[in-house]
């Protein structure tokens, strides 16, 4: 029997309202909504989880937590990098969220995060689960530590970042607050499809609750030798300044957070597991920013280089270096720790025990080809 105006009407209607509350159940934000590139795993979850898979070799080990940085220093080439033009491109870098910071400045169209040890690839895996969790900085900041989010999270946008700092130390963690932030923060990982046994949920879960028991307080620790008393607590590292007095923190502006939010959303943050010298990770991260149409615009690579040096490796890492893509303003970002060792460099800052270098890419390849840097301390004073 044909249908009449009105029942065609009230069928179109009833369909519209299933169509609606069928993304509700799949929580997928609709056309134009801020959020809606938030979470990459959720539509694109298989080719995320196998680019993973392909980019990464076996995991190695390193002697310490690495939960966050031990680089005071580290924001003290922002500046010089924007005087170069150092920007877009593919990014690469080794450890946690410093590496936010460096992409929040760059604007890279995809970044890759590389470390030898397989716990820095889940603890990725758990970031990227907070951003999507988090649609501004104070609600990043409180799941990061545990902390309930102010209710008015939308009219702290604007803060600067001592403010949100100041919230975080007033505001107590217990585990009724921050357990059911974990279990749904993990349930989102799962969702990414990069297999998870129960160490590797285990290990989150205990990241997890490090950052929620020592909140700001939080530092980089080592296994089998004393912590020093220069390492920075994630209050300091939030809080430095580059050279120009500029705060640089991945948090210190809601458009930088906003902008790495969107990447991770969006798939184009890949944790990789590597070793710099090793023969797979980097030479196939070569070959997808090749296959990008990009050039690498800054390869952070944290003090690794002493430890491929006293290896001997290091031949086999900058064999690595030449297969990048690069240009002219693709610079390399080393850190270096001499200041409580007493070799102290012309760029180290005052109160300062690491110190960030810069350097071309280019410069890097020529000298090495040269027998410019044939030990470490080469590669440093030079």
């Amino acid at each position: 029997m044909a249908s009449t105006p009105s029942f065609s009407r009230r069928l179109r209607v009833s369909l519209l309202v299933l169509m609606l509350a069928a993304l509700v159940l799949l929580r997928l934000p609709a056309r134009g909504d801020a959020g809606a590139s938030a979470d990459g795993g959720r539509s694109d979850t298989t080719s995320f989880a196998t680019l993973v898979a392909r980019l990464s070799e076996p995991g190695g080990f390193f002697d310490s937590d690495n939960l966050i940085s031990n680089e005071t220093s580290y924001l003290h080439v922002l500046g010089q990098m924007r005087t170069i033009g150092v920007s877009g491109g593919a990014y690469i870098g080794v450890g946690p969220d410093q590496n936010f910071s460096y992409m929040a400045q760059l604007r890279p169209t995809v970044a890759y995060l590389i470390d030898i040890r397989r716990d820095n690839l889940l603890q990725h895996l758990l970031y990227k689960a907070m951003f999507a969790a988090a649609p501004t900085r104070v609600e990043f900041l409180s799941l990061w530590t545990g902390r309930s989010a102010p209710k008015n999270a939308q009219d702290w946008k604007a803060k600067p970042v001592e403010q949100l700092v100041e919230y975080i130390d007033r505001s107590p963690s217990d585990s009724v607050r921050w357990k059911p932030m974990r279990d749904a923060v993990l349930a989102r990982v799962r969702s990414y499809g990069v297999p998870l046994d129960s160490a590797s949920v285990a290990t989150i879960s205990k990241i997890v609750t490090e950052f929620a028991t020592a909140g700001l307080d939080i530092r980089f620790t080592s296994m089998n030798r004393a912590p020093r008393p220069y390492y920075p607590t994630l209050r300091q590292l939030l809080l430095e300044k580059d050279l120009t007095g500029r705060q640089g923190s991945f948090l210190a502006r809601e458009e930088d957070y906003a902008f790495l939010r969107d990447l991770e959303g969006r798939g184009l943050v890949i944790p990789v597991v590597g070793d710099l010298s090793g023969s797979h990770a980097m030479a196939a991260i070569a070959k997808d920013v090749a296959a990008r149409g990009v050039h690498v615009s800054a390869f952070y690579t944290s003090n690794v280089e002493f430890y491929l040096y006293r290896e001997g490796t290091f031949g086999k890492f900058m064999a690595n270096v030449r297969r990048l893509p690069r240009d002219a303003k693709s610079v390399v970002i080393r850190s270096y720790f001499g200041g409580g060792f007493g070799m102290v460099l012309p760029q180290t800052q005052p109160g300062y025990y690491s110190t960030q270098l810069l350097q071309p890419l280019d410069a890097l390849v020529a000298g090495f080809d040269g027998g410019a840097f044939a030990t470490y301390q080469d590669l440093v004073t030079r």
